[in-house]
């Protein structure tokens, strides 16, 4: 997909509708913030209210961990939410997947002696997962000429929050291409990324794990079968627990690897013990659970968020309690592909970067963020600084598809 290039379109706003700025998400009716993410493409289970509730009310989302929630709702003379954005005061950039690290360096060291600071800045995102989706969220209902009215209104709330309240940016990460361009016209710099996913073969799908095996070069196919074959040769094998079949004990053990990632590297979970007992009550049928257990010890699991209604499957979280060799791609890779195979589920999305997952059948797609910065020179800085990575990224995307691993015919998508 090339980048989205603005044509200067003013469209008008939907009158009668009022901003609303929601520090308690509990103020949101969550029936109605739900019917603006239904159906849509990244918003099961990872829009739905159910799980931003539970980061925040767990405490892993929120002031404390530099997460102040700072939801923007539209609403008409009724009070029914017409549009809406999911928004975060950040005291910092970690948990984002789109690395603005140098920016607030730059803005900090230009602006430093006048008082004004880089954080806190506006975020709509996803805490802690870069999933690519809407994020300017419009009731279904609405005209589709209101629509993207409706859209530009959101991000016009967003600039006027940072104005009146001296913010120094407003970021809008993973958005719709459709939704990049609204904010190109709006006058926001945009940011192009990469990352991996897996599509299932069309019009046939793949009918199992050895059928798309067959469809990958030589080198590939024998390097998968090496791998998985070193981690039977452990002693590994695999349960696939899914929804409500997930017991909380399954769940506390997952919570154990899944902090065992980060204890490693000399860091604290972004997400607490408690969030995993809270998602799995507020969104039962969202998870696939795949437990590693070596010699008929549980060792490692990787979690699965499910789009059923899109069939899609997010491959999102991991961890093991001791060294398996390959154990890391069974686990995140080749026991959810062949899942998603037998499931029917026609796209696996692997997460941020990684290009090590090209050799395992995950193709490069690309992605979007939006930023909107206050202070000219670095919004200029930024824009030069965009204009040359979006090049280089261009020639990346094009370098990436030379190298499929799938032979030539057999991934007609």
């Amino acid at each position: 997909m090339g980048a989205p290039s603005g044509s200067g379109a003013q469209a008008s706003m939907v009158p009668g509708l009022t901003a609303h700025w929601h520090t308690d998400l509990g103020q949101i009716p969550t029936d109605q913030w739900d019917e603006l993410v239904r159906g849509l493409d990244g918003g099961t289970p990872f829009l739905r209210m159910g799980l931003l509730r539970a980061m925040v009310d767990t405490g892993s989302a929120c002031a404390d961990t530099g997460w102040q929630p700072l939801f923007l709702t539209l609403q008409d003379a009724d009070g029914r939410i017409q549009g809406a954005c999911p928004l975060f005061l950040k005291s910092h950039s970690y948990g984002e997947y789109v690395f603005d690290w140098s920016w607030a360096d730059a803005h900090d060291r230009a602006l430093a002696r006048h008082g004004q600071r880089y954080y806190p800045k506006l975020l709509s995102a996803v805490p802690f997962s870069p999933i690519p989706g809407q994020r300017l969220l419009v009731r279904p209902g609405l005209p589709l000429d209101q629509q993207d009215a409706v859209r530009r209104q959101l991000l016009r709330a967003l600039t006027a929050r940072c104005q009146q309240e001296g913010l120094s940016s407003a970021h809008v990460l993973f958005l719709s291409a459709h939704e990049a361009e609204l904010a190109r016209e709006e006058g926001w710099l945009i940011r192009q990324g990469v990352q991996f996913h897996w599509q299932n073969r069309a019009p046939t799908p793949f009918a199992d794990f050895d059928d798309f095996l067959a469809s990958l070069h030589r080198d590939k196919r024998k390097k998968i079968q090496q791998e998985r074959r070193k981690v039977r040769d452990a002693g590994v094998s695999f349960e696939v627990l899914v929804g409500p079949n997930i017991q909380d004990s399954d769940w506390d053990f997952f919570a154990r690897c899944y902090a065992q990632t980060y204890h490693e590297r000399g860091q604290q979970p972004y997400l607490s013990p408690a969030f995993w007992r809270e998602v799995a009550r507020a969104l039962p049928d969202c998870w696939v659970l795949f437990v590693a257990s070596q010699h008929g010890r549980r060792v490692a699991s990787a979690l699965l968020a499910l789009d059923l209604d899109q069939r899609v499957a997010y491959g999102r979280y991991w961890g093991a309690l001791t060294d398996v060799s390959c154990l890391h791609f069974d686990a995140c890779y080749y026991q959810p592909l062949a899942w998603c195979i037998d499931h029917g589920v026609l796209r696996f999305e692997g997460g941020a970067q990684g290009e090590h997952k090209l050799t395992r059948g995950l193709l490069p797609v690309g992605t979007w963020s939006a930023h909107w910065l206050e202070h000219e020179g670095l919004r200029d800085a930024v824009a030069d600084f965009l204009m040359r990575e979006t090049r280089g990224i261009g020639h990346y995307m094009t370098e990436l598809d030379e190298r499929s691993p799938f032979k030539p015919g057999d991934q007609d998508t």
